[in-house]
């Protein structure tokens, strides 16, 4: 009897929606390090950004991201149809805040996760949460919403602090954990190594490897920290997307 392929089987594809519906908790940064994590490891990726007017993959990696629309589903098909006419490539959705719901009334009308079961597509959600109530509450609803028909991936990101004692008293992380997901945590950058990057609209390559001549301006200790924050965080990529 042919086996069907489901989440379970080694994926064709691997499709990353990096959300967490809540504006300012640090989606597009974590968009911004998997995109340089796959350049670093010559993982072949196509990214996708929905922010209209500032989207981060757009700005920081062009060369490899197109804008996608969330209120048009012929946009958000593409999100699929690359994944399966590109076995192998891992395909990058950068969310910006309030584009969930639009999201999964696409997934729920073109059976996504019925095709994804069936096209041997991995569905992996990274769920950004900064350490205030709203995102555990975003969180239960996210895991209400697709139980364990996707693989979940809980960003811890320091942002704001690295107190996540709401995330552990309220009973989401042990409901997460329940339906398979894992947890990694995203220090927290300098901000005035963030602000000279963004004002130069560097990727974290060249922020790391350019001079402050023709770069982001960022000084010698400032590029160790910017080397050590990254290394870090790829190390936290590594131990969920080999």
């Amino acid at each position: 009897m042919e086996e069907v392929p489901t989440l379970q089987t080694e994926p064709v594809s691997k499709i990353h929606l990096v959300g967490g519906e809540k504006g300012g908790v640090g989606k597009s940064m974590m968009s911004r390090v998997l995109a340089q994590y796959f350049i670093d490891h010559e993982l072949p990726f196509v990214g996708f950004d929905t922010d209209r007017s500032h989207g981060s993959l757009l700005r920081f990696y062009a060369d490899y991201a197109s804008p996608v629309l969330v209120d048009r589903y012929e946009a958000l098909d593409r999100i699929v149809e690359t994944a399966v006419e590109q076995p192998g490539r891992r395909v990058l959705v950068d969310l910006a805040a309030q584009t969930q719901e639009p999201l999964v009334r696409w997934m729920d009308d073109s059976g996504v996760l019925d095709m994804a079961d069936l096209s041997g597509l991995a569905l992996n959600y990274w769920h950004v949460m900064d350490s205030g109530r709203d995102s555990v509450d975003l969180l239960a609803r996210l895991l209400e919403r697709f139980g364990q028909r996707v693989h979940y991936v809980l960003v811890k990101n320091e942002l704001r602090g690295d107190d996540f004692g709401q995330l552990e008293r309220s009973g989401q992380l042990e409901r997460a954990l329940g339906l398979g997901a894992r947890v990694i945590s995203l220090r927290r950058l300098h901000e005035s190594v963030v602000q000279k990057i963004d004002a130069r609209n560097a990727s974290f390559w060249a922020a790391r490897n350019v001079t402050a001549i023709d770069g982001p301006g960022l000084g010698m200790m400032e590029r160790q920290r910017l080397k050590l924050w990254l290394a870090h965080a790829f190390a936290q990529v590594a131990s969920v997307e080999p």
